[in-house]
């Protein structure tokens, strides 16, 4: 079903028979149960399709004058090895992750206006030259942050918290795509768009998966994951203002079957 055959069809029927499915990519904890309920409150068929298995190191963040938490999962790991901030300023990349240090029990000082890598490293330039930056986060990790906080002369250490693997059996939306049977796709991080190109490809469906998301829509949320998938030819159709997965979800659906408010 195409997004224009599903507008037509949400008009025609109402939401309550709209069928719009939708893959997500979560890892497979409570974050995809969340979206999964999510997209069925907005009246879409989820595809539960988990391009993400976190692997935990065993590390904790190093001691720095600030202490950047780039994830809920890292501040999880960070808690359950005991990391104690001291004095150093905590800084959270976004809302999510600094709902997740309040929850744990850790004062937040700075969040960036923008929720992006270089969204922080253009609050802390002024601020960082000659400081102990330490960076804590998965494997995947954007060089724009440490680079960008190096650029305004500070000291940076990153420590890998959790590696990101794609785990085994994934790749039923590339299937679905490749058969033109997906009506949308979320990517949330690069590392998403990545993971699903090779299921894809180990399916040997890459180039038909490919044209199939160019036939849905596609929402990345953000302007990096937007610019993964444009350089592999899937063009994107939603990027939310805040890089937040409600509102990604909730715009795609929307762009999918605009009729669903009315």
């Amino acid at each position: 079903m195409t997004r224009e055959t599903a507008s037509r069809d949400a008009g025609a029927t109402g939401s309550a028979n709209r069928d719009v499915r939708v893959a997500v990519f979560r890892p497979d904890d409570e974050r995809l149960a969340g979206a999964v309920e999510l997209l069925d409150s907005l009246g879409a068929d989820a595809v539960a399709d988990p391009m993400l298995e976190v692997r935990p190191t065993g590390d904790a963040p190093a001691d720095g004058e600030y202490v950047i938490l780039t994830s809920k999962t890292g501040v999880e790991l960070a808690a359950e090895a005991g990391w104690e901030p001291g004095d150093a300023t905590v800084c959270a990349i976004g809302e999510s992750t600094a709902d997740a240090l309040r929850e744990a029990g850790y004062e937040v000082d700075i969040v960036p206006e923008e929720y992006s890598s270089s969204g922080l490293v253009e609050t802390l330039e002024g601020e960082v030259e000659g400081a102990r930056v330490e960076v804590a986060r998965s494997d995947h990790g954007s060089e724009v942050l440490t680079d960008g906080l190096r650029d305004a002369g500070a000291g940076v250490n990153e420590t890998t918290l959790y590696e990101l693997v794609r785990p085994a059996g994934s790749g039923e939306s590339a299937a679905l795509a490749a058969d033109g049977d997906l009506d949308a796709a979320v990517f949330t991080s690069s590392l998403t768009v990545a993971h699903f190109l090779d299921a894809a490809a180990e399916r040997g469906v890459r180039d038909a998966a490919v044209e199939g998301l160019n036939d849905a829509v596609v929402g990345a949320i953000g302007d990096p994951t937007r610019e993964a998938a444009e350089s592999e030819g899937i063009a994107v159709d939603v990027v939310p203002e805040v890089a937040d997965f409600e509102k990604l979800a909730c715009e795609v659906v929307e762009e999918v079957a605009p009729t669903y408010h009315e």
